[in-house]
């Protein structure tokens, strides 16, 4: 999980900037003399705001961190004023839960925005916040809001060097049948379960399940990615309490030692989100047992509870997506592949029209596009590829599917890598290769928004080095998508 790639050493360097950013925000809490439940919701605040905001520039950061605390602190103060009537803070909770998660149908400011506010609420119950700490609890969020931004934008701004990329749109819908809609209705199915369970359980650390329920909802959009996410949080959770067991507890909140172990969790949890979510609840878990060694209530029971909360967490995602508006693997695969298909065919033509002299064309753009599409069919897939799947059939095709779409990709890349050569020229071939692949598109969709125009032969001799690399990756660009028919035909990859 620790070598997954990292082109030009972006995790990294955001990992690093959290560790800077987050720990000033905390020291510059306990400069202003703020207690030390203050100073760990500002640091949270802090983790929030570089963790969640990733609008495609920096002057959008700028704006989704400045409504934080506009969103976020009316629900913090609404929390602990609710403190002691648990039934209408319970229910409070809930049209939280459910505002948050139908915001992410305004984009990535809408699901930074609604974490934020669910974040909000959740830490007024792990500290037991009562009005009278409302004051340095604001406190503490705007201080901390305001380092972690002149770190990002000032000190460490990462992105205007190398803008992140935007977000692929949700598939479309209206009603029930929009993502985020449907998925307010099931987490907040989720969270209420977890809520009567979780008291059950612990009438102190009840909370945990809802937070677990929460967030398995997070960047998933079938029953079986929901389901994946809660057995990977159930795995991390295990092996982080382990490590509590034998790292945290033996510490009893010694500061020095425990915030040298903070740091390393919260670069853990940067660096470890993309590529692993197991590994990302493995450094959170040990982060909260080091909150609560801070805290003095750390004790070995108290990690076992938190496991135990943790499991009915994923116990009622489970059974709301099985549930209440359920959405099959296949349909949610199934429209990001094609939609996969489609980056194809925009990027092979962008850059085939960029090679044949049309300035306006924009390869590089359409093959972001790609990327980030790409990364959701993964997200997709992750269910059938799963090591536990028990159908290994299904799980051969997609792990097919996946190869032959990477290799889609990686010729793409390579197609506009050349066009992108001011020396490389059109040569009255591409024109035709470009129609190969367009055939090869539409065998698998049965149609493409858009053919590439053809262009006459510049007079260019053939075998131009160029053009030459162009056909080079235009035919092996056509092969795979051939080659996908296989898995794609047939049988389905996932059941409903």
């Amino acid at each position: 999980m620790f070598s997954a790639p990292d082109p030009g050493l972006f995790r990294l360097r955001i990992s690093l900037r959290a560790v800077l950013g987050i720990g000033l925000a905390v020291a510059v809490c306990e400069s202003a003399g703020l207690s030390l439940p203050a100073s760990i919701t500002g640091g949270l605040a802090a983790l929030l705001a570089l963790f969640t905001v990733a609008d495609p520039t920096a002057r959008g950061q700028a704006l989704t961190t400045a409504l934080m605390p506009v969103v976020g602190l009316p629900v913090l103060a609404l929390a602990s004023f609710l403190h002691g009537v648990p039934a209408v803070r319970d229910a409070v909770w809930l049209a939280v839960v459910f505002a948050g998660v139908y915001a992410r149908r305004w984009g990535t400011r809408g699901h930074a925005l609604g974490i934020f506010a669910f974040m909000m609420f959740f830490v007024a119950q792990f500290l037991h916040a009562v009005p009278d700490r409302i004051p340095e609890l604001y406190a503490a969020v705007g201080l901390s809001l305001a380092t972690a931004s002149a770190v990002r934008f000032g000190v460490w701004c990462i992105e205007r060097r190398r803008p992140l990329p935007a977000a692929p749109a949700p598939p479309a819908g209206r009603g029930l049948g929009r993502p985020a809609t449907r998925q307010a209705f099931q987490a907040t199915a989720a969270c209420a379960f977890a809520a009567a369970v979780g008291q059950v359980v612990s009438h102190e650390r009840w909370y945990w399940a809802v937070s677990a329920a929460w967030w398995i909802f997070v960047n998933a959009a079938s029953r079986g990615e929901t389901l994946v996410r809660g057995v990977r949080r159930v795995v991390g959770t295990v092996a982080g309490v382990a490590a509590g067991l034998a790292i945290t507890v033996p510490l009893h909140g010694a500061p020095i030692a425990t915030a040298a172990l903070i740091a390393v969790c919260v670069f853990g949890i940067f660096y470890t989100a993309a590529p692993s979510y197991s590994w990302m609840m493995f450094f959170v878990t040990v982060l909260a047992g080091l909150l609560y060694g801070l805290l003095g209530v750390l004790h070995p029971g108290l990690l076992g509870l938190r496991l135990a909360e943790t499991g009915v967490g994923a116990l009622g995602a489970a059974l709301a997506v099985a549930l209440v508006l359920p959405v099959t693997t296949h349909a949610v695969t199934d429209q990001w592949v094609r939609r996969a298909l489609h980056a194809v065919h925009d990027c092979t033509a962008a850059a085939t029209r960029r090679l044949a002299g049309d300035a306006a064309s924009e390869p590089a753009a359409r093959a972001a596009e790609l990327e980030g599409l790409l990364g959701r069919v993964r997200l997709a897939l992750a269910p059938l590829v799963y090591p536990l799947n028990p159908l290994r059939a299904r799980r051969a095709r997609a792990l097919r599917v996946l190869a032959l779409l990477d290799e889609c990709a990686r010729q793409a890349r390579g197609l506009v890598a050349v066009a992108a050569d001011p020396d490389a020229s059109h040569d009255a071939r591409l024109t035709a290769a470009c129609r190969r692949v367009e055939t090869a598109v539409e065998a698998l969709l049965g149609a493409v928004p858009e053919r590439a125009a053809g262009v006459p032969s510049t007079g260019v001799p053939d075998h131009h080095p160029g053009a030459e690399q162009a056909l080079g990756h235009l035919h092996d660009l056509e092969r795979a998508l051939v080659a996908l028919a296989t898995p794609l035909r047939g049988s389905s990859l996932a059941q409903a």
